[in-house]
């Protein structure tokens, strides 16, 4: 089955790639409007070639780490303090509802002027679309734990400390598997729509500025690299979750 299912997604691929490169060769549609998977090569290899290809992915990748890895420890840390207090999980549900349904492109201004023009705005800019998100995910997998596992606990007299060890948090490791994948998906959505804002380095600058000079071989390379980088980073995390699952005996 496996296999199956990866020959065909392989196969889906080459044929798309396949049929993309022979309308462009017969002139059925407008390398101009929409490139070809060779003039995306030759991109590829003249931005390599100037030393300008991984200085753009480097500073991408940075700004998406530091933002996943600083979302994930905000998330968890609320989520739990939601947890040990209900009170406090109503009270702010409605705000963390609203903030999270805000359009942060809107906010772009605003974060310039708090910030500053630099990858500091950048990250900010990810924070605010990844963090809400991610916090209202993993409490939801708290919140909706099976209260068997609880009610057993406290019939052997055990704390909300301890629950939470020993129930909480190792029930919902597939929740947090599920929150990574979000995160890491909202954090290089958030990196890449500061760097369309303010950056002058980055493959978000490298899809603005191509867009800017007409150069739609530039900006179609910058969604490649951005679709192969953010498959790279799912192919992480899935196989965390596997490896997760194997230790727990899953």
């Amino acid at each position: 089955e496996k296999i199956i299912v990866i020959s065909f997604q392989i196969l889906i691929l080459l044929v798309f790639i396949l049929g993309w490169e022979l309308l462009a060769r017969f002139n059925l549609i407008n390398t101009f409007l929409l490139s070809s998977p060779s003039l995306v090569l030759k991109t590829l290899g003249s931005l390599f070639t100037n030393n300008d290809l991984l200085v753009h992915i480097g500073i991408t990748l940075y700004e998406t780490v530091v933002s996943f890895l600083v979302v994930t420890i905000i998330s968890l840390l609320v989520s739990t303090l939601f947890w040990f207090s209900k009170r406090l999980a109503k009270i702010l549900d409605p705000y963390l509802t609203v903030l999270n349904s805000l359009p942060k492109v809107a906010l772009g201004p605003l974060i310039i002027i708090w910030v500053g023009a630099s990858a500091n705005s950048i990250i900010f800019m990810a924070l605010l679309i990844s963090t809400f998100v991610t916090i209202l995910t993993i409490y939801q997998g708290f919140a909706q734990t099976n209260q068997s596992y609880i009610t057993l606990l406290k019939s052997f007299g055990a704390n909300k400390r301890q629950i939470f060890i020993k129930a909480i948090f190792p029930s919902n490791i597939p929740t947090l598997i599920s929150a990574l994948k979000i995160n890491i998906s909202m954090s290089l959505i958030g990196v890449i729509m500061g760097e369309l804002l303010v950056s002058k380095s980055g493959l978000g600058y490298l899809i603005m500025y191509g867009s800017q000079v007409f150069n739609i071989n530039l900006v179609i390379t910058g969604v490649v690299i951005l679709g192969i980088i953010s498959y790279i980073m799912y192919f992480i995390i899935d196989r965390l979750e596997i490896w997760i699952r194997k230790k727990r005996g899953n």
